[in-house]
């Protein structure tokens, strides 16, 4: 593939009405600056940080008061305090930007057997009801509302009407089992969950009564765990302690139509959300209302140039952060289009069939769907109107080179597409697209605004040029305000700033190209060792996953004699095995398009590799297996029995 070239510029016409351009008008009115690209835009953001997020604020339009001071001690970090004067509602500001009461606010795809619509009007009248509810549950500013539910419109009604009062919104995807869920629900200690009967995975039914029998038995801090049918509109609460049917927690309800928002400090808490949780038990991190909003906002309009009547939808579950992410367009003007269920149904055409049906703006997907549907050769622009679809957002995981050929070869050959990283520390993207930037193949286009973005050294030094450690150097509004159970903050110290003292380490290996964008190489903790030269497991994945015989591939760090090897798994196409020759292939392959040391030592087939529910691949639990040492929190994965399929190889005794 050809990268001495972009494989996509923006058409003036369409950058001269963006966001960003607006956006960047006005600081150089107000700043009295000049910043004639996104470049000296960036620069400008992080030198001045106090006048980048006023105008952010200002220039969303952000309901709420926002005070005169703007950031205090902003040399510390963590320590630094963003809007200390400032008070807000995230519910108010997600419901206060419709367009009109008529227009859509979100569409539901369930699979292809359920369909819904709520305009914002009723999405109001709905939130005002729960709301009514959860208060006469006793629910107040500062508790916890969960949701053990999938991303269907009740979550999100359920996390507006919670957040309307104050309260603090955590949840996780029905999938999960009883030990995941009290592992996360257990710390978060909810007043009231909201539960799911069950939920539909490729074309079946999945009951989860059995399940939600035992967690609530588990939750005594639950006073209402109440049930949302979606299987069985005539679910009933059978054996589920303080259950309640929804139809019952809301009767008396209907009649609220007003939401009295409790608007919070910038840094209240917003959400809890779940590090994945397989080297142990997930930590709870827990983010605040303002940094939340505020950075979704600048994302969602400035790098995504998300406008009024827009239609952003984002695969995820509501167990990922995307899902906290795919709700925020709201308070852009945007409706949402959510889907639950499998994204590889009639062949990964679903997903498609939802854009050219809703007229989608943003489709949101992870690296992974996009190298699926390529290795199955689906060409969605030959089957689908995609004419609607201006950015294609990657996540998850690295988007590689040949995934950019596929976009623009057999998706949409004008979308802009716009892989970004980040996650759930913080509920947002380091790295992003922007609007007015090429797109060239393999990289992430940008760092994003306002994020004090570089690459360091393993001893703390700046890197120009060259792979190390994605650090951010200064605060940003949306750090976490800090985990659960960690009253010193040392937990939260020693997770981001213990490596470099000062210095936000965000644990992915990376290095910033010649055009000023990213290419990130995978995590730091899973970086491959051998004779001392560490190499990014994405260098690897680039090459071997270029063959067709592969379908993915994992791979991992093994100790041996003293040094480390290169071990690779490879899970191939059904019907065929693995050998000399297709090894020879595999380590050719990564020899002429890497070096020597990235050859692996042993290639080996296996039938799956597991995975966490959002659909990363676990390379620390895979190396744990091998190491013949616990896999902590299984629950967390969620195909755990492909474990099985790494441990006491014989292939690797030797």
């Amino acid at each position: 593939m050809n990268n001495e070239h972009p494989i996509w510029q923006p058409e003036p016409h369409n950058l001269a009405n963006s966001h960003l351009l607006r956006f960047a008008r006005q600081a150089e009115q107000q700043h009295g600056i000049k910043v004639p690209d996104y470049a000296s835009l960036w620069r400008w953001s992080v030198d001045q940080p106090e006048d980048f997020w006023r105008l952010v604020w200002d220039y969303c339009g952000v309901i709420g008061s926002r005070g005169e001071r703007i950031l205090l001690d902003g040399e510390k970090m963590p320590g630094a305090r963003w809007f200390p004067d400032a008070r807000l509602n995230l519910a108010e500001n997600l419901l206060g930007h419709a367009p009109s009461a008529q227009a859509d606010a979100l569409v539901f795809w369930g699979e292809d057997r359920i369909r819904r619509r709520l305009s914002h009007g009723e999405l109001y009248r709905q939130v005002a009801q729960y709301a009514a509810a959860l208060r006469a549950q006793g629910v107040t500013q500062g508790d916890c509302v969960a949701a053990y539910l999938p991303n269907m419109p009740e979550t999100l009604i359920a996390m507006l009407a919670a957040n309307s009062l104050g309260a603090v919104f955590t949840s996780t995807s029905p999938d999960f089992g009883i030990q995941g869920v009290l592992d996360r629900f257990g710390q978060t200690r909810p007043k009231v969950v909201f539960a799911v009967d069950g939920y539909w995975y490729n074309g079946k039914a999945v009951d989860c009564r059995d399940k939600l029998v035992d967690i609530a038995a588990q939750l005594p801090c639950a006073d209402a765990v109440v049930l949302v049918p979606y299987l069985d509109p005539q679910a009933g609460v059978d054996g589920i302690r303080h259950g309640v049917r929804l139809d019952d927690f809301l009767a008396g309800h209907r009649h609220n139509r007003e939401i009295d928002f409790v608007r919070v400090p910038f840094d209240h808490p917003l959400y809890v959300l779940y590090s994945s949780g397989t080297t142990g038990a997930p930590k709870c991190i827990v983010h605040g209302t303002g940094g939340t909003l505020l950075q979704h906002l600048k994302e969602q309009q400035l790098h995504c140039d998300i406008r009024p009547g827009d239609r952003y939808f984002y695969f995820t579950t509501c167990g990922w952060t995307m899902w906290n992410i795919l709700v925020s367009p709201l308070a852009s003007g945007a409706t949402i289009l959510l889907y639950d269920g499998s994204p590889f149904l009639d062949q990964g055409r679903i997903l498609f069939d939802y854009a050219q049906t809703e007229a989608m703006t943003h489709f949101g997907t992870s690296a992974k769907f996009i190298d699926a549907l390529a290795k199955a050769g689906l060409k969605p622009r030959e089957e689908f109107d995609l004419s609607s679809v201006r950015v294609m957002l990657s996540t998850g995981s690295p988007l590689v080179p040949e995934s950019y050929a596929y976009v623009y070869r057999d998706i949409k050959p004008d979308v802009q597409l716009s892989s970004m990283s980040g996650g759930t520390d913080i509920c947002s993207a380091f790295v992003i697209g922007s609007p007015d930037l090429p797109v060239w193949p393999g990289e992430i286009q940008c760092r994003g605004l306002g994020m004090a973005v570089d690459v360091f050294a393993e001893d703390g030094q700046p890197l120009p040029r060259g792979k190390g450690e994605l650090v951010c150097t200064k605060p940003f509004p949306s750090m976490p305000i800090g985990f659960l159970n960690d009253p010193d903050g040392s937990k939260y110290h020693a997770a981001y700033f213990e490596r470099f003292d000062g210095v936000w380490c965000q644990g992915d290996y990376c290095e910033i190209t010649a055009h000023d964008g990213l290419i990130i190489y995978g995590r730091s903790d899973a970086t491959l060792n051998p004779g001392g030269v560490r190499i990014g497991t994405a260098e690897i994945y680039r090459q071997v996953e270029k063959l067709p015989q592969i379908i993915e591939s994992i791979v991992i760090g093994q100790r041996w004699q003293d040094d480390v090897r290169v071990v690779l798994f490879v899970r191939l196409s059904p019907g065929l095995e693995l050998d000399q020759a297709l090894v020879q292939r595999i380590k050719q392959v990564i020899r002429d398009n890497t070096t020597p040391r990235h050859v692996p030592a042993r290639v080996l087939q296996v039938a799956d590799i597991p995975r966490t529910k959002s659909g990363k691949i676990v390379e620390l639990a895979v190396r744990h297996v091998v190491h013949g040492e616990a896999v902590r929190n299984v629950e967390a994965l969620a195909n755990p029995e492909a474990l099985e399929l790494f441990r006491q190889r014989p292939e690797l005794a030797n």
